[in-house]
């Protein structure tokens, strides 16, 4: 295998890793969305097992109707959401995460214990930092 490149699981193509440090890399954008706190907090949700859009509304405290719709969207379109209608009067709406998703969460969860855990000495470091602020 040549350096920069590496097996997907489950898959026998080589893919070009690309660099992330390049402005027009795809995989930067692809951090932008894993990285952002309600694509995060919905990949989590439905990590559990699908959820009907209301009950994603009503879990994820303070997201709006309009940016989870966008964020669902986002990521149904990145291969990380499937997206079920059931024919129903109204019409039911589900989501799941797909096994793409699967593996992100594997990798997630170590970041996620790591900011549980290490919150409180963030929050001594920020307060310690604001104290130096205005002693100057």
């Amino acid at each position: 295998m040549q350096d920069g490149t590496f097996m997907l699981p489950g898959h026998l193509q080589v893919i070009d890793r690309g660099n992330v440090y390049a402005r027009d890399c795809p995989a930067r954008k692809l951090l932008d969305r894993i990285g952002d706190k309600w694509s995060v907090l919905i990949l989590l949700l439905l990590g559990d097992g699908e959820l009907r859009f209301s009950v994603l509304k009503r879990r994820i405290d303070g997201i709006s109707q309009k940016m989870l719709s966008q964020t669902l969207r986002s990521l149904e379109r990145d291969g990380l959401v499937s997206r079920r209608v059931e024919q129903s009067v109204p019409v039911s709406v589900s989501y799941a995460i797909t096994p793409l998703a699967r593996g992100l969460l594997t990798a997630m969860q170590g970041m996620i214990d790591w900011a549980e855990t290490a919150m409180p000495l963030v929050e001594t470091a920020q307060l310690q930092f604001d104290d130096r602020l205005q002693r100057m």
